[in-house]
């Protein structure tokens, strides 16, 4: 006889007729959810904008916006229905993303930010910091049920599909969206990070269903898809940083997994012959910036660098950014000030001393603000180790969230919410390690859901319970 599914809505089991009863309208917050996924992942110079004068600078309303709006009214209109009790079980992680904004509302506001020329241009972005943080309130609130979860997973994989293909045909020499040399590392109609993160979500997914069996996805048939999304698109975009964070991720899911799926040998292997595919592929793409850093530590020959490299440069970059922590460690230099020429010009003598063997243009100046380039040590010089604490305080209840809901949660959330996010929150932070803080971009959306993933896995949790 044949095993009848069924699922829990706030705290009600619920059977198969009644679920369908169910999706006509309780899935209209997950439904508006997923068409949102196109509009924020997407480069902005992709999207048509309006543009409203404010002060010196301007708002520019864009598709994404429009979406995030519609997500927004979606997600009042489901509290005010259905209450905010799915919000309890996440509570810590709203209390430190709450700080950390105030904190950054404050670096915003403060004196010294208000007298930068730049002030309106950063009051912007700090709008729209909060602005894609909604994503992160608004999962817990519009994902209830499996369904709920196999709609939005649904979206993101099969949109990461759209642009992994997108990537692979400007790899192979298709002159779209911006693309770079054939061969090397693309953008897609993203962005390399982006591309990466929206890739990561694919991949953990898949990694998810290596270790839990695929028949325990709440989107089962969506596994291979993942799998060759996941693994192509981290490829094509060509992420270092992404590939650690994902090392780490798999190593953190099969620790995860041991009591609840115990995965086997195979499957164990299989899980990080994923892994090494994906390094051995990023590494064949990034041979040649490799080389030159191998060249920069000098472990491998010398030679005197005739353009930037993209390494050596970063280095350059973060070595400046803690020079910039150290002289302001509690409060730093407030809201994206460490790319102005004020704050970073009294380093670079030390920093031309430091690195004589890297060219002029890889160091900041004014007219090439190039800023820190790492989310983690602009962090700490723009908001100090206050700001640097809380955003970790926020990545560390997320992924402890994730894990109690790999351990505890209904099975299809354990591996959709509970797995996945372990996986996928980890290599986006690795590739936040390559990428400084630029709000209202698909690497801070693909964050945003992933930490509301995993305070709606935390919900299902304490329903199921």
């Amino acid at each position: 006889m044949a095993r009848v599914a069924t699922d829990v809505v706030d705290g009600v089991r619920s059977s198969p007729a009644s679920v369908r009863n169910l999706v006509d309208r309780d899935a209209v917050g997950a439904c508006v959810l997923a068409a949102a996924v196109p509009f924020v992942f997407l480069h902005e110079r992709y999207q048509p904008d309006l543009s409203i004068a404010a002060g010196s600078t301007t708002l520019d309303v864009r598709l994404s916006d429009l979406a995030l709006l519609a997500v927004l009214v979606t997600t009042i209109g489901f509290a005010a229905r259905l209450g905010l009790a799915r919000l309890r079980a996440g509570r810590w992680l709203w209390i430190t993303g709450l700080a950390l904004l105030v904190w950054l509302a404050f670096q915003t506001l403060r004196p010294a930010s208000r007298d930068d020329p730049l002030f309106d241009e950063h009051l912007v972005s700090f709008a729209k910091l909060v602005e894609y943080s909604v994503l992160a309130v608004a999962v817990p609130l519009l994902v209830r049920r499996t369904v709920d979860l196999v709609i939005l997973l649904g979206a993101l994989v099969l949109w990461g599909a759209v642009a992994v293909a997108v990537g692979l045909l400007q790899f192979f020499g298709v002159d779209i969206f911006g693309a770079w040399s054939a061969g090397w590392r693309q953008p897609s109609f993203l962005g390399h990070h982006d591309l990466a993160a929206l890739s990561a979500v694919a991949l953990a997914l898949a990694a998810a269903g290596i270790v839990a069996r695929r028949r325990e996805l709440p989107a089962q048939s969506l596994f291979a898809v993942a799998a060759v999304t996941g693994i192509v698109g981290l490829i094509v975009a060509g992420s270092v940083a992404a590939v650690g964070g994902l090392a780490i991720g798999a190593l953190v899911v099969w620790i995860a997994s041991r009591r609840r799926f115990v995965p086997g040998a195979r499957r164990t292997l299989a899980l990080a012959g994923v892994v090494a595919i994906v390094a051995g592929g990023v590494v064949a793409v990034r041979g040649d910036t490799l080389a030159d850093f191998v060249r920069f530590l000098g472990i491998r020959g010398h030679q005197q660098p005739v353009g930037v490299e993209s390494y050596s440069q970063r280095t350059v970059l973060a070595y400046i950014g803690l020079r910039i922590f150290e002289d302001h460690p509690v409060a730093g230099v407030g809201w994206l000030r460490s790319s102005r020429p004020d704050v970073f010009e009294p380093y670079l003598e030390d920093a031309h001393r430091r690195f004589p063997d890297v060219v002029d243009l890889a160091f900041p100046a004014a007219g090439r603000e190039w800023g820190i380039q790492n989310l983690y040590i602009q962090m700490a010089a723009d908001a100090g180790i206050v700001g640097l604490v809380l955003l970790l305080l926020v990545g560390a209840v997320g992924l402890t969230l994730a894990w109690r809901a790999a351990i505890r949660a209904p099975t299809p959330w354990a591996a959709g919410a509970g797995l996945l996010v372990l996986c996928a929150l980890l290599t986006v932070a690795g590739e936040w390690s390559s990428q400084g803080i630029v709000p209202g971009i698909p690497l801070q959306a693909a964050s945003c859901l992933l930490l509301g993933l995993a305070a709606a896995g935390a919900a299902s949790t304490e329903t199921a319970r």
